[in-house]
């Protein structure tokens, strides 16, 4: 089983690996807290028999996703147009990217989905489907972030530039005392900004925030360029085809509007709340305070275990712990094995954080925001 800790690793084991032009955190790489845990998620897939990738249920959710995908994309190009059908459609398409971006492709992209590389390969691809990159994800979600969560400087996925503050440790500007309510609007343009800007200028620059990246080449350059010319095609040619200019124009801002909300709430959730620590390393050594595997306890906050239906929709990241403690294991099994992380994280005296529901972590999020807003806020 691959474990966790080797997201510390990963960019040495990478065919494109990410370094930092900065001090790069450094982490206590022997925990008896997380072999005690290894050891008990072992167990549990050796006595039930079930295999860490390549469920049954996975294969049918991705079925399941990809038609509701697909009809809802046949229905808005072909189907009949008025108002009052196209925006419940344009809202359906825009939660079916998101459910494949947080099933499907996140799943593959952490080489989750199966234990053959060229299923998760394909399963990764599904983004470059929807106009993202699976290239630049894997070095910016799987490396970067799962590597440095919430430490301000190095996790580029906290950084909103002079839009938003998410630590205590950015630059606070006047504007910022008013993101508790401008941002959750900003946050539907997020799926566009990678589709057309982000991506691009992670290919120009060659670089993700601090971290140096290789330039994607040879089939991974393919992959980006085809993904990009597939998306244009089937997201604006073939609609432009059928429909006046406007039309395709409001249904795309619709459709990415709601995918964008969707993606940026999930993740906020995760970790911009008043639960999740925003530590930083020692000026003079780099070394944090906490081992690899409880930082990620630390800065990660689960929400709504007992809502099935989200979960299912959300691709298991309201167990979003369990997620950055075993990132290659399918999240069919977050549910079985969080009490086991409970029990560890409880026995070694680590604080495991949680909203019991959806909207007590969606409120902790807009207080965060409004804490960080605040001038003095620390």
């Amino acid at each position: 089983m691959l474990l966790a800790s080797e997201a510390q690793t990963a960019g040495a084991e990478s065919p494109c690996p990410t370094t930092t032009v900065s001090a790069i955190p450094k982490f206590e790489r022997h925990d008896e807290f997380f072999v005690a845990l290894k050891n008990r998620v072992d167990q549990y897939f050796q006595q039930t028999g079930k295999s860490p990738r390549d469920c049954w249920q996975m294969y049918v959710k991705t079925c399941v996703i990809l038609c509701w995908f697909f009809g809802s994309y046949a229905f808005l190009v072909f189907g009949p147009v008025s108002w009052w059908t196209v925006v419940p459609a344009s809202a359906l398409l825009g939660l079916a990217m998101a459910a494949i971006g947080f099933s499907i492709q996140h799943d593959g992209s952490h080489r989750g989905y199966s234990k053959h590389s060229i299923v998760n390969r394909l399963a990764a691809i599904s983004l470059d489907m929807l106009g993202g990159s699976s290239y630049y994800w894997a070095r910016k979600h799987n490396v970067i972030h799962h590597t440095y969560p919430n430490i301000t400087g190095h996790d580029d996925d906290i950084e909103l530039g002079l839009l938003g503050r998410l630590s205590p440790h950015q630059k606070h500007i006047g504007i910022h005392r008013l993101q508790h309510f401008y941002l959750w609007f900003l946050y539907g343009f997020i799926a566009i900004k990678w589709q057309f800007y982000d991506d691009f200028r992670d290919l120009l620059r060659g670089r993700i925030g601090v971290h140096s990246v290789v330039r994607p080449r040879g089939q991974e350059l393919a992959i980006f360029v085809v993904g990009k010319l597939f998306f244009l095609v089937m997201g604006v040619a073939v609609p432009l085809m059928l429909h006046s200019w406007w039309e395709v124009l409001a249904v795309y801002m619709g459709v990415s509007f709601f995918q964008g909300v969707t993606l940026s709430i999930v993740f906020q959730m995760a970790h911009c709340v008043e639960e999740a620590a925003f530590p930083m390393p020692e000026t003079a050594s780099g070394r944090m305070a906490s081992s690899f595997a409880v930082h990620q306890i630390e800065t990660t906050v689960d929400f709504a275990p007992d809502n099935k239906l989200l979960s299912w929709f959300v691709g298991g990241l309201n167990y979003q712990i369990e997620h950055h403690l075993f990132p290659q294991i399918c999240h069919i099994h977050y549910r079985a094995i969080s009490p086991l992380v409970k029990q560890t994280c409880q026995e070694f005296g680590v604080r495991y954080n949680m909203h019991r529901s959806f909207r007590s972590g969606l409120a902790s999020h807009y207080r965060w925001l409004r804490r960080m807003g605040l001038a003095e806020a620390q």
